[in-house]
């Protein structure tokens, strides 16, 4: 494995971290026998950066990483978010009616929450899990700063921000990391939000850089779960799904010529965007997690990263990441 600076902080972070949230919700059934002997192997593998959130599996998650984190502390730099509420039966993804709340008495409720479910004493990073309209982003990360004075939080970070409000809320205190979904399908942040934080000196931290499974060739959409998300997602139907099917095709085709998998490649690709980045592809499964690994040996100089855009250029009609009730989460 190797290692980055977060940030200004002195921490020395995996290169590549480990999402956990399949492991107990979105994607199909879990398998916490499985989801265990991957965090393990996780930390065999020299991952330290873990992610999760208190609304994964409402809660489920958070308890889950805690049998491993617990006795390997000192090995694990943990990520957990707040600002997720549920109302009614079911979770965020299916069943449940899905709100947000970043004020800071929720959030004081929520920490407290995480820190029970994890079991330990201080969270390596906290994040502000979308902007919500009606708090101001200022009050949210004032109250955040609160926790770190009392030492339950170490550092803060915000998912899915836009640049201004990450300009306010690194005029309040200083946010170490900003997570949102990037990868060859998704590209928003690559306008603002991405040269933002390397101006600032703020660790970017990709989610999904697998697109959800679509980039790697191997997915068969025919067979997700009716718990699954994806299914409901635009890319994962009618012409959106034609086009990408394509796209992902030609993309390992040309993950073949580099002698890795499409997986690897793709994750390649997201690291070699900037200094930065250290993205944190998510799995329940010690083989993909194995896999997903293989990509920091995977060297791509500036004509592979022309041949790789060209093949994305060619299949343009990839569509938009959510659906209107996730979507409405994202702030514009």
């Amino acid at each position: 494995m190797k290692y980055k600076e977060l940030g200004k902080t002195g921490k020395k972070l995996s290169v590549l971290g480990l999402g956990c949230m399949g492991m107990s919700s979105a994607y199909g059934t879990p398998d916490d026998t499985e989801s265990i002997a991957t965090l393990n192997y996780a930390l065999d593998l020299g991952i330290n950066f873990w992610d999760t959130a208190d609304i994964y599996g409402n809660g489920i998650n958070e308890e889950l990483i805690s049998k491993v984190l617990v006795p390997n502390r000192d090995k694990i730099f943990i990520a957990t978010k707040f600002g997720f509420r549920v109302r009614g039966a079911g979770n965020a993804f299916v069943g449940g009616e899905t709100y947000l709340d970043a004020s800071p008495k929720w959030m004081r409720q929520a920490v407290e929450d995480s820190l029970r479910r994890l079991k330990i004493d201080t969270i390596d990073l906290y994040y502000a899990h979308r902007i919500d309209p009606n708090v101001p982003v200022e009050e949210t990360v004032g109250a955040m700063a609160e926790l770190v004075k009392e030492g339950k939080v170490r550092y803060l970070g915000l998912s899915e921000c836009t640049p201004e409000d990450l300009k306010k809320a690194h005029a309040v205190h200083p946010i170490t990391a900003v997570q949102s979904e990037y990868s060859l399908l998704t590209r928003d942040v690559e306008t603002e939000i991405l040269p933002l934080t390397q101006e600032l000196g703020i660790m970017f931290v990709p989610f999904s850089p697998l697109s959800r499974g679509l980039i790697t060739n191997k997915l068969d959409v025919s067979s997700l779960a009716n718990n699954d998300f994806r299914a409901n997602l635009p890319r994962y139907n009618g012409e959106y799904l034609d086009n990408n099917q394509k796209l992902s095709t030609a993309f390992a085709e040309f993950a073949a010529s580099k002698n890795c998998s499409p997986a690897q490649l793709a994750i390649a690709w997201v690291m070699a965007q900037g200094e930065n980045i250290i993205p944190i592809p998510g799995t329940k499964r010690r083989n993909y997690l194995e896999e997903n690994v293989g990509a920091i040996n995977v060297n791509l100089c500036s004509k592979d990263l022309e041949l790789i855009e060209a093949i994305v250029n060619k299949h343009p009609n990839i569509g938009p990441r959510y659906s209107s009730r996730e979507n409405k989460f994202v702030k514009k």
